[in-house]
């Protein structure tokens, strides 16, 4: 609401000339009457489904104004240009109790796999050399379109474009087979890493959050995917302050962490979301407690953190640049590690390296979070 309102102002002062004030995104889903009432300045309102509409509308006003020439375009890059996000399909069926997707973004819906392979090839040719495929389910792809599982033939498609590397985001536990898990050893260019949010291991609380596994079966996944994909990062994240979520249960979630030791985990405190069935429980766990639980698994999570780094020392690891500092150094990231949200690599080094590219360093030095290396 500041953004739309700051808008808002530079379009009232002249010399921004600025025309038009659209809003795109979850926050116009299910408040859109509510939000023109309350903000009548902004030109257009659009839902994250609404994109065909939003771009119509904003291409007629842009030829309108005969200020600017409509382009010709594939798609923009909004990251740095050696790596890209592609989004392979929109939505999510599982309505799991805490979550406000289903509502927001609607049922799963899976993109062609042509249209998928298509703009994959146009980033390859255009310079990309990471491809990080999203979905809010991202192992659910193909289902709906052509009644089976289809992210293996389009990783393999995909594979065959050129990439360096290939990154699979947000994969649920329930559709995590053994032909995803043998991917990885058949695809060499597909990183060794994996994002699945677990959520939690107790499980009165995973039903609750109609979650369709429970502790067994949990902990009977990460051991198979660790049979199968030798050495394979797992990112994860879980709730803590769930509604009636009990000391013991909680307890449970820190031996489950301290065991199982994950190599990537986030936490977040429980918050009840709108037209959820969360929202129907009591919130009955006090800010305060929730913090100090939050705290707690993440102190868990360091301390293996630091060790898994310590354990890198003195091994050579390819790593891809992300940053010049222009001072003798340079970020990157190895292929256990996303961009933004996991583990960095400062690379000191008389040498010029290229954004983009890999390289094989040397691990010198290790941090909770964080590594050093030389080249």
């Amino acid at each position: 609401i500041d953004t739309i309102m700051s808008c808002i102002q530079m379009k009232q002062n002249k010399r921004y000339k600025l025309n038009k004030i659209y809003v795109f995104g979850c926050l116009v889903v299910g408040h859109e009457e509510s939000l023109k009432e309350m903000i009548p300045e902004v030109d257009g309102w659009y839902g994250v489904n609404d994109v065909d509409a939003f771009a119509e509308n904003m291409m007629k006003d842009m030829a309108a104004t005969k200020e600017i020439e409509i382009p010709s375009f594939a798609r923009y890059l909004s990251t740095p240009q050696h790596y890209a996000y592609l989004k392979i399909s929109e939505g999510c069926n599982k309505f799991c109790s805490f979550c406000a997707i289903p509502n927001i973004r609607g049922r799963h819906i899976s993109r062609k796999k042509e249209d998928i392979v298509n703009e994959a090839k146009f980033l390859a040719e255009s310079g990309v050399q990471e491809v990080i495929l999203i979905a809010q389910d991202l192992t659910y792809y193909g289902k709906d379109l052509y009644n089976s599982l289809e992210l293996c033939d389009l990783v393999k498609q995909i594979s065959q474009l050129g990439f360096k590397w290939i990154r699979l985001h947000y994969a649920h536990p329930n559709e995590i087979n053994d032909d995803i898990l043998n991917l990885y050893n058949e695809v060499p260019n597909l990183c060794k890493y994996i994002d699945i949010p677990l959520q939690h291991i107790s499980t009165p609380i995973l039903k609750s959050m109609k979650r369709n596994i429970d502790k067994e079966g949990t902990y009977a996944l990460i051991k198979r995917i660790r049979e199968i994909v030798k050495d394979i990062a797992i990112r994860t994240t879980f709730i803590v302050g769930y509604p009636d979520e009990t000391e013991e249960q909680f307890n449970e979630l820190v031996d489950f962490v301290t065991t199982s030791k994950f190599d990537r985990v986030g936490v977040f405190t429980f918050s009840p979301e709108e037209n959820t069935a969360a929202n129907l429980l009591e919130d009955n766990i006090p800010d305060e407690e929730k913090e100090r639980r939050k705290d707690i698994l993440l102190s868990a999570q360091n301390k293996i953190a630091m060790m898994n780094n310590e354990n890198m020392i003195g091994k050579n690891v390819d790593v891809i640049i992300d940053f010049n500092s222009f001072e003798g150094y340079y970020i990157g990231r190895t292929q256990f590690d996303s961009p933004e949200v996991d583990n960095e690599v400062t690379i000191y080094t008389d040498k010029q390296l290229k954004l983009g590219n890999i390289y094989n360093v040397t691990i010198t030095e290790a941090f909770d979070y964080d590594l050093e290396a030389t080249y």
